[in-house]
């Protein structure tokens, strides 16, 4: 175990980037979703950009938990980054948040590795929990980190919230604009099939 000012740095740095990073992969996420949400957009973009971004997201996130098991400045085993809300004495809530969120990024990426081998829809309803673990990364980071509290940790918080809110309108909002085209589609009677006399 160490301790010393390149530790409490490291943690530092790794979780605003990370946090960033998330909500990169978030955002790319839900634009990436089939539909129209994803027209417009290089393929490279949507797919292959987005899982290069999460696997650098996971390598941070390893880089992350290590500077804060090893740093001997706060008392945080190994086994409390894993397993959520046990025993921990440093700030349980927030870092039982950061274990859970955690164990949702191996569990989606090792899904999404595993992609090919594993039906569409079971792969889905696991890649939702993509959400959650944004949502709980912002709420770990804004609850214990050290610079949650000064004015440019608030304002990237709302940054990284405000991205990923535009992205889930503009999401919404094309998926609704799908919906009212196909009804409008489907309420429209050509011509030819009209009754004998209908077209006077």
């Amino acid at each position: 175990m160490m301790e010393g000012p390149f530790l409490w740095y490291a943690n530092r740095g790794t979780g605003v980037v990370l946090l960033l990073l998330l909500t990169l992969t978030t955002v790319l996420g839900i634009l990436a979703t089939r539909g129209d949400a994803g027209r417009g957009l290089p393929r490279f973009v949507t797919q292959s950009f987005h899982r290069n971004v999460s696997l650098i997201s996971m390598a941070l996130l390893l880089a992350h938990v290590v500077t804060a098991v090893v740093d001997t400045y706060v008392d945080i085993r190994w086994w409390q980054a894993v397993v959520p809300f046990y025993g921990s004495t440093y700030e349980p809530t927030w870092l039982g948040l950061g274990t859970i969120a955690l164990d949702l990024m191996v569990v989606i990426v090792a899904t999404s590795l595993l992609r090919n081998r594993i039906p569409h829809r079971p792969w889905r309803v696991v890649h939702v929990l993509a959400y959650a673990s944004w949502g709980v990364s912002l709420a770990h980071g804004l609850g214990i980190g050290t610079d949650a509290g000064g004015r440019w940790g608030v304002w990237t918080a709302i940054a990284c919230a405000g991205v990923v809110g535009l992205a889930v309108l503009f999401r919404l909002t094309t998926l609704a604009a799908r919906g009212w085209r196909r009804a409008r589609e489907q309420h429209h009677v050509p011509p030819h099939v009209l009754p004998a006399g209908g077209n006077r």
